[in-house]
């Protein structure tokens, strides 16, 4: 007779891989799965009956960015409420570590301000104790951010490194791989990386290969340069040995949905050359970011001061408000931006508005509301942007090398995390995977749809004892009901858990029961092996 501290018995079993799922039972015993099958017993420390229920392992959110809210929130509410056991961070370049000079500034400056962080200078070492200190939910891992790099080298200043600069960079990058991130993570869309060219990119990528790193991007261009920003990437990749991560694979703006058979045919022909390259997504139509990544490169360059007096001045005003107007041209461009968050109580009235409808309201063209709106918060803008097309989502999510991912960091209900009407998709991200797409739609099937979510993202980022249920594995598991699992988080009434998710079970501790989170932070550091 096998000891169990939690017995999960007679459930609908998904074990992570594509096979059949089977009704049996899942034993865990100090924290990890002991064993899966049938009829493993009636004795236990905790039995769940899953009859009627499915079984799989705890979601892995390889898109994630939670860095920051994990050291305000470390239940991680919106994450551990739809099934996230594992949360991968440091994304889209931006990372809590390493950090320093000119770039740590700037985070007091906004960051720390705005979540109330004292902030100081942190190794990935020093970063992932504090994390450790305190405790999480869920199991975290994090990639060094590019962005985050640069910015504490040499500033946001566009133009190369110097040697030196590129040295000392090389050196982070190597360190924080060695101090256990995960990879190096980049975002070409946002400063001050878009001012780095791809011998860079390749420089830094090749400072940490052979180590088992991965390189998780953000590309230079979603939209009119998609193709080339693809091929730039893969560019990297293909010089460097280390594995690809194409984040939130997409199609942005309706002039650009056509070009998604070309995306995959460059991205599949790359995997043919033996690439190793992947791709991830958010089931949903819309995209979050700040509104700095609406205005001009050369607007954006410098620290929040200088940018915020190029934005003042009367010459540099004007032709900023000239490229807003002549870059957004479109009839309903305006209309197709909602603002999510700001930081301020004056502005609070223009949450959930549209920029058409914020502009309307304030009786000024939009691109000026965008300019004022951007001084009066200084910067500390969130916008979401509704330019994908549904039919190219499906098609994307279709893909087998394709997994599911958040783009968000973990939400709550309270305080400053549950202000503003931020993504749904901080909420219900892989409820929605699973109910709407697998479910409702058929996009994939649902073991599909588990796997994309689980083994998968494991299997890209080298982590061996995760994200399947099988003997000797981390217990990290999630029952729900699919009769009732659905995603309730809205655009305009975000800040909902959905429904259906029964138990969340990390590392062998039961972190929601019956629908509730039992406030444990069984979570632990992930760190690069090796």
């Amino acid at each position: 007779m096998i000891s169990m501290d939690i017995l999960i018995k007679k459930g609908t079993i998904y074990d992570g891989s594509l096979k059949e799922p089977f009704t049996g039972d899942l034993a865990i015993t100090d924290e990890k799965i002991e064993a899966v099958g049938e009829d493993l017993g009636q004795e236990a420390g905790k039995i769940i009956d899953a009859e009627g229920l499915i079984v799989c392992p705890g979601f892995v959110d390889i898109h994630s960015h939670s860095d920051y809210y994990l050291l305000i929130n470390p239940h991680a509410h919106s994450k551990i409420m739809q099934g996230v056991t594992t949360e991968i961070g440091g994304n889209c370049g931006f990372s809590a570590a390493p950090v320093a000079g000119e770039m740590l500034q700037e985070r007091i400056r906004t960051v720390g301000v705005e979540l109330g962080l004292d902030l100081k200078r942190q190794s990935t070492q020093e970063y992932f104790s504090r994390l450790e200190n305190q405790g999480i939910s869920l199991n975290y891992g994090a990639f060094a951010g590019h962005n985050t790099l640069r910015g504490t080298v040499m500033g946001f200043a566009d133009r190369e490194p110097t040697d030196n600069e590129l040295r000392l960079m090389k050196e982070e990058a190597e360190k924080a791989v060695r101090e256990g991130a995960l990879g190096l993570s980049t975002g070409l869309i946002y400063p001050p990386s878009c001012f780095a060219d791809v011998e860079e990119l390749v420089e830094l990528c090749r400072a940490v290969s052979g180590s088992g790193a991965v390189f998780s991007c953000h590309i230079r261009s979603e939209g009119d340069g998609l193709i080339e920003a693809l091929k730039e990437v893969i560019t990297v990749s293909e010089k460097t040995g280390v594995p690809l991560q194409v984040s939130h694979l997409k199609t942005s703006g309706r002039e650009n949905w056509p070009k998604l058979d070309q995306a995959f045919q460059v991205i599949e022909e790359a995997a043919a050359r033996g690439v190793n390259i992947t791709c991830d997504r958010y089931p949903y139509t819309a995209g979050n970011t700040g509104l700095a990544a609406i205005l001009p490169y050369w607007a954006v360059e410098g620290n929040t001061d200088e940018r915020l007096a190029r934005l003042r001045e009367g010459p540099h005003r004007e032709k900023i408000l000239r490229e807003l107007s002549q870059a957004n041209a479109s009839e309903n461009h305006w209309e197709q931006v909602m603002i999510s968050r700001v930081s301020t109580e004056g502005n609070t009235e223009l949450e959930g508005l549209t920029l058409s409808e914020a502009a309307a309201l304030r009786g000024q063209p939009p691109e000026q509301l965008v300019v004022d709106l951007f001084l009066q918060e200084e910067g500390k803008v969130e916008v979401i942007m509704f330019s994908m097309s549904e039919d190219n989502l499906r098609r994307i999510l279709a893909k087998p090398y394709v997994m599911i991912a958040s783009d968000a960091g973990a939400r709550t209900h309270t305080g400053p995390l549950s202000r503003g009407k931020p993504h749904p998709r901080s909420f219900a991200t892989f409820v929605r995977a699973l109910a709407r797409y697998a479910g409702d739609e058929g996009v994939m099937d649902l073991k599909e749809a588990i796997c994309k979510s689980t083994s998968m993202p494991c299997d890209k980022m080298g982590i061996t004892d995760r994200g399947r249920l099988v003997p000797g594995c981390w217990a990290d598991v999630v029952v729900f009901d699919p009769e009732r699992l659905s995603d309730t988080a809205t655009f305009k009434d975000p800040v909902k858990y959905p429904p259906g998710i029964e138990y969340v079970i990390v590392n062998g501790s039961i972190t929601v029961e019956k629908g509730e989170h039992t406030e444990a932070r069984a979570g632990k550091v992930l760190r690069r092996s090796g």
